[in-house]
């Protein structure tokens, strides 16, 4: 009965190697991961350009096409400048048509760095500065606002720059850029507000009604964008690009572009709080209107492979000659949870951790800690490893203790299997006989595996959506713990450390379990070659705890045996 049972853990454990050795190899080679975040297939090229996207009107619940107007020159693009972006604004519109984020770098491709570099000859590139938004050609990626409920100026409107400075100053921690646009007697002054070491950009439209009569307008925040893969984005991971919604009575919603282009719904239309976004691996934008006004999401899908996302917000009505003000913040940059929570409730749900968020968000947090007090994350990773493997000792104690004694019975087990020979029955029930005689539980043994394994894939979410993590340096040639070693190093001292701690157990009686045994070590290797350096080092830290605590009750149980016999 225990070999069978043993027998049955060992082929789990060999299949879910293998199934995540797959699985690896599938997101290498640009194929959907079986097992992580939701992923949007890409669409056939986009055929439009920024000129044919048009701005909503609303009617009813929906949101209707309205001409557009004749698109601005690309060289006539207004360049802004703060410590922390780059941008490029359309006067057409006022539109952002373009982000670099200075702080920023694009990840260099996996087979240009390392071992795997020098084998195919690749020369890796200077990293480049991270673009968010973009209107090049098939890659369009905007941010719009503009008024409806009458002929008012849209991101269609040619607005004119205010004279200003352009770039944040060193000294000065705001800066102020304003556009002035008319349409049909109503004036808007556009004005971005940049702040120094901050994402969000403060973005208000004053609307001055030059007509005659009273004019209730709305106005709509929009990000559109074509369905393509991120530029630069990791062909190790698989991450999630699309839209998101969050509302107080809803919560967190995502929309793929799949569902905008089938028309789905399913999110909350109607609300006077939340935000509107696109994610994409490690960054996010996203509208944050005032809250406590009313107004009205929507999704749509413009052309093929772009679609929009945005939200409606009344405004009060403007009497001839009066104006109002209507806000909003547009974040542009990094998942970063810390700054993320000080935008709108809510926006950290935007980094996803799967369905193991409720072990991942501590864990999270406890890493953060250690960074606030090491500033190394992959130091922070081996304390984190020290942490979690005092917390389940005891826990795992009574499996090392079970390995320990099977190990001192191996000759006894030896001589049984001589004993009754291919009588299995005989054999397993002798076996189980001894086992219950000196209180040794034949499953133990896999317990601190399994006690570790919801923390490893937990991890594992963890260095995939984390953008603190990404190209964070540990020692030496490890300088990004969220991309695979690009020397193999840790993989390798990975698979010498299961080697050892494979050695410390006792060998299964039955000769395939104990081939299964000695390629597991190789298996997982290969599995981690693919994997985050920082996902390794926590499992080589883990198994060079547990070689040293697997070796100390082995000695123990050793000692215990030949004081018996001295008795």
């Amino acid at each position: 009965m225990g070999s069978d049972i043993q027998r049955a853990l060992l082929w789990i454990l060999f299949g879910l190697s293998a199934f995540m050795l797959y699985d690896r190899w599938q997101v290498y080679n640009g194929h959907p991961s079986l097992i992580g975040a939701d992923t949007e297939q890409t669409a056939p090229a986009n055929t439009a350009s920024n000129a044919s996207v048009t701005p909503p009107t609303a009617t009813g619940s929906g949101v209707v096409p309205q001409e557009a107007a004749p698109a601005v020159k690309k060289a006539d693009l207004i360049t802004v400048e703060t410590d922390l972006v780059k941008l490029s604004i359309d006067p057409n519109g006022a539109v952002i048509a373009g982000s670099q984020l200075l702080k920023e770098k694009q990840q260099v491709p996996w087979t240009d760095v390392g071992l795997v570099g020098m084998i195919l000859g690749n020369k890796p590139e200077p990293a480049k500065d991270v673009e968010l938004f973009t209107d090049k050609g098939k890659k369009i990626y905007v941010a719009q606002t503009g008024l409806i409920g009458g002929a008012f100026p849209t991101h269609k409107t040619e607005f004119k720059l205010v004279p200003g400075p352009l770039k944040l100053e060193d000294g000065k921690n705001t800066l102020e850029v304003k556009f002035e646009g008319e349409a049909g007697g109503v004036k808007v002054v556009k004005t971005y507000t940049f702040e120094r070491n901050h994402y969000g950009i403060k973005v208000s439209h004053q609307v001055f009604n030059n007509t005659g009569h009273e004019i209730k307008p709305s106005v709509y925040y929009q990000l559109t964008r074509d369905g393509d893969k991120p530029e630069g984005e990791s062909t190790m991971v698989n991450a999630y690009t699309g839209t998101a919604v969050y509302t107080e009575k809803e919560k967190f919603q995502k929309v793929s572009f799949g569902d905008i282009a089938d028309g789905d719904r399913d999110y909350q239309v109607n609300a006077d709080n939340g935000w509107i976004g696109i994610i994409q691996h490690y960054f996010v934008s996203a509208w944050v209107p005032t809250q406590g006004v009313n107004r009205e999401n929507y999704t749509r899908k413009l052309a093929d492979n772009l679609y929009s996302i945005g939200s409606i917000a009344e405004m009060n009505a403007i009497a001839p000659g009066a104006n109002a003000t209507a806000e909003a913040v547009l974040y542009s940059g990094p998942q970063d949870q810390e700054r993320l929570e000080q935008i709108a409730p809510g926006l950290s749900l935007v980094v996803d951790y799967g369905w193991l968020t409720f072990l991942a968000k501590p864990i999270y947090w406890l890493l953060s800690f250690l960074h606030s007090i090491v500033g190394n994350w992959g130091w922070d990773i081996v304390l984190l490893t020290c942490i979690v493997k005092a917390i389940l000792y005891p826990l795992s104690l009574a499996g090392y203790r079970s390995m320990a004694k099977m190990k001192d019975l191996a000759p006894r087990m030896k001589a049984l299997k001589e004993k009754y020979g291919d009588d299995k029955q005989r054999l397993n029930m002798a076996m189980m006989e001894m086992y219950k005689t000196e209180k040794i539980n034949p499953v133990g043994g896999c317990l601190p595996i399994l006690l570790q394994l919801p923390v490893f894939l937990a991890l594992y979410w963890v260095l995939l959506a984390s953008v603190e993590l990404r190209d964070a340096p540990w020692i030496l040639w490890v300088t990004d713990l969220a991309a695979p070693d690009p020397w193999f190093i840790l993989p390798v001292l990975m698979i010498i450390s299961m080697v050892i701690q494979f050695k410390l157990n006792p060998t299964p009686p039955d000769p395939m379990q104990a081939k299964m045994m000695a390629f597991m070590p190789f298996i997982f290797g290969a599995m981690f070659i693919f994997f985050a350096s920082g996902l390794v080092l926590y499992w080589l830290v883990n198994n060079i705890l547990s070689i040293v605590q697997q070796y100390a009750v082995n000695k123990q149980i050793e000692r215990d045996r030949l004081k018996r016999q001295s008795n």
